[in-house]
């Protein structure tokens, strides 16, 4: 069996060297290909100098190569650091600063943007560019510049990097409910038991041919590789427009699997779906938020011979649980149970587990709880904790992960969401810090206060609204141009009302709670 994540790709390439692995538009790349591509990465960081341990981000569109810089990192011995394609300069520059990256691989159209807020990117060294396009003047005078397809100097290969699985290999950044983001690191054994857990309970063979529709940033996303890979199935690299776009992909290249969260279900449950697609699609899953009960209803209507997975997961332990098809039809508001390799458990704030029933907070344990928060401790120990009082004869306690979701769990052990503890929004199956979106419109200087709501939303989940004190020269236009223009679209707000105080609590705090009572139906009274 595998143990570092580039052994996925070894293995399939010497199993099935000729089986497709990686389609994009008209490309085309068997496993012997993917293979090659990734060695020839590899050796790319290598004469770069990537020693083990050091980061190596990708801030690229759903296309080869950035499947190439993800393996290619990690048989380097380095961690790949996967950027959200669709934020902004700021944000990017703010990650490559977090986690110190030394190597960054994007187009020269993204470098362009980048290039004015990479001057405090202190520990950048190194850009490959994907494409022929120019290179800015006036970068970094630290920074190299060298192509994808240029020829670098040979190299001794992965045998002289002395990796194990415990390893860090990649670090994803995932939005907390104060402040920027946080980097969760993962480990090669997390990302391997989270592809053999999850392959093993949707039942995949190499038969199986996946679509990538979401971010690879997402740790939901980046485990269509894994799995994928696991297996030796094949992967559709695409970055849809329009929901429609998905089913005709779906039909093209006979998708046996397709991954998405609500929004992109609640779109695809009310459009027609072909024949060729009914008998190609095995299965579906979701995760980041519960699906709608109607929209579940109508895709089991439309595909009624495809097997449907609702699923649970946190970046901090990849999944958590899952509802197996057939108690879809019995339970679709449940959460499912535990993956194989997890143990969840739906505790009370002193450790001890909750009666059937009871609300509590959701904790994994096993081995695929992630290595903690890139740099932060103090975030890592609120979150990463032993569960008190289990097996206290055992001198080294072992740490699991508590959710901060509240949770229960019935009779029979299935689980039900229930909310977060915290005030994370989570919109178009994105987490949004709001205090991330509050500081963005703060340096606009066109407003006094603001505060960011997550308000339920019938098509989003949650839609983020803005209540504003607006300043002397700000009206909603100049607003909602300022928040285009900085913000990445699911990020922006969904509507902005400008007040004149807002309400402070005992400690001289922002009410968020009171706020969030006052317009938990807007959406709803907007869409009626």
């Amino acid at each position: 069996m595998p143990e570092l994540l580039y052994d996925l790709i070894e293995k399939q390439a010497n199993i099935t060297p000729t089986a497709n692995a990686l389609l994009h538009k008209n490309e085309v790349f068997t496993y012997s290909d993917l293979k090659f591509q990734t060695d020839q990465t590899c050796q790319k960081l290598l004469s770069l100098n990537t020693l083990p341990g050091e980061r190596v981000a990708v801030y690229l569109p759903k296309i080869p190569e950035t499947v190439f810089t993800i393996f290619g990192t990690a048989q380097a011995g380095g961690v790949f650091v996967p950027v959200n394609p669709l934020l902004k300069p700021q944000q990017v520059s703010y990650i490559l600063k977090d986690c110190n990256v030394r190597t960054l691989v994007t187009s020269s159209d993204r470098l362009k943007l980048l290039k004015d807020t990479l001057i405090d990117c202190h520990d950048l060294r190194s850009i490959i560019l994907v494409d022929k396009g120019d290179i800015p003047e006036n970068l970094l005078p630290q920074i190299t510049i060298v192509r994808w397809h240029s020829p670098c100097a040979e190299v001794e290969t992965r045998t002289s990097v002395r990796l194990i699985d415990t390893d860090m290999a990649a670090i994803l950044y995932t939005s907390g409910s104060t402040g920027n983001p946080k980097g969760v690191v993962l480990s090669h054994r997390n990302m391997l038991t989270g592809a053999h857990s999850v392959s093993s309970y949707l039942e995949n063979t190499a038969q199986d041919c996946l679509l990538a529709v979401l971010p690879f940033s997402f740790d939901y996303g980046l485990s269509q590789l894994t799995t994928a890979f696991s297996v030796g199935a094949s992967v559709v690299l695409m970055d849809y427009l329009l929901p429609r776009d998905v089913i005709k992909a779906t039909a093209r290249f006979q998708i046996t699997g397709l991954a998405a969260v609500p929004p992109l279900w609640n779109q695809l449950a009310e459009l027609e779906w072909p024949e060729e697609t009914k008998k190609s699609l095995r299965y579906i899953t979701n995760t980041g938020g519960a699906m709608p009960v109607a929209t579940t209803h109508k895709l089991v209507k439309s595909l009624p011979t495809t097997a449907v997975y609702l699923m649970y997961g946190l970046t901090e332990a990849f999944r958590s649980t899952y509802l197996p098809p057939e108690q879809v039809a019995i339970r679709p508001e449940s959460m499912g149970k535990a993956i194989p390799n997890a143990e969840i458990l739906v505790l009370r704030e002193d450790g001890t587990e909750c009666a059937p029933g009871e609300p509590g907070e959701l904790v994994h344990r096993g081995s695929l709880v992630s290595m903690g928060y890139w740099n932060d401790p103090a975030k890592t120990a609120e979150r990463f904790k032993a569960i008190p009082n289990r097996h206290p004869e055992i001198p080294l306690t072992e740490i699991a992960v508590w959710s901060g979701d509240q949770v229960k769990k019935d009779e029979e052990g299935f689980l039900y969401f229930i909310s977060r503890k915290d005030e994370m929004i989570k919109t178009s199956g994105y987490r949004v810090s709001p205090t991330e979106v509050e500081e963005v419109l703060y340096s606009s200087s066109l407003i006094k206060e603001v505060v960011a709501l997550g308000v339920a939303h019938p098509q989003l989940g949650q839609a983020i609204l803005l209540l504003a004190i607006a300043g002397p020269d700000c009206n909603e236009r100049s607003l909602v141009q300022y928040c285009q223009k900085e913000l990445p679209n699911f990020m922006l707000p969904k509507k902005i009302i400008f007040i004149d105080t807002l309400p402070r609590n005992q400690n001289g705090k922002i009410d968020r709670k009171t706020l969030a009572t006052e317009y938990k139906d807007i959406f709803q009274e907007s869409a009626s």
